[in-house]
């Protein structure tokens, strides 16, 4: 008599970060696609990730890509912290993490949806993937809705924050897009 194993769950939030935001739907797409006999993949939406995935023109796309797509009303709705804590989720994937977010991960504020799931997921045992807008100090290129290419520079404020988020107990850096099937890789693999 054979066993059906139970999809698992993996909840990916989205924050206002529109740097790879294009890029890390794709990847997230194909992974749904690799994996999905092992994994359901809940999508959860700060506020201001949904007001950046309408001015990139990326919203139809992720929802019709995704069939579970919550957006921030509050800091606890919906009440991914308690599903976290509980068990429910695997782990928890913010991807893009803006500057913002990560920022209040290092120093502990939890005062919206994504903040607060990943600070209870973390009390919770249950590991937080992050992969911050801001890695390294100094100019670099994103891409703008229109599709052109726009010079930005990386504070060293918010660069030191992505290497304090690296330090935190419970969580792990995630430095591209790409690094994200490789996460998927290790945890789904076999």
């Amino acid at each position: 008599m054979s066993i059906r194993r139970k999809r698992r769950k993996v909840a990916w939030a989205i924050t206002g970060s529109g740097d790879k935001l294009a890029e890390t739907i794709a990847v997230m797409n194909n992974i749904k696609h690799r994996y999905r006999s092992k994994v359901d993949i809940w999508v959860y939406l700060s506020k201001a990730g949904e007001l950046v995935l309408k001015w990139y023109r990326l919203d139809d796309e992720l929802r019709r890509s995704f069939d579970r797509v919550m957006v921030e009303t509050s800091a606890n709705q919906p009440f991914l912290a308690g599903d976290l804590q509980l068990g429910k989720f695997e782990f928890l994937l913010i991807a893009p993490a803006s500057s913002n977010t990560v920022a209040k991960l290092v120093v502990g504020i939890a005062d919206t949806l994504v903040t607060n799931s990943a600070i209870m997921a973390l009390k919770g045992s249950v590991p937080v993937f992050v992969m911050p807008s801001d890695h390294k100090e100094g100019e670099t290129q994103t891409r703008l809705p229109n599709g052109k290419n726009f010079k930005l520079t990386v504070r060293r404020e918010d660069a030191e924050n992505t290497r304090k988020l690296a330090r935190l107990q419970g969580v792990s850096v995630v430095q591209e897009p790409q690094r994200i099937i490789d996460l998927f890789a290790k945890h789904y693999s076999s």
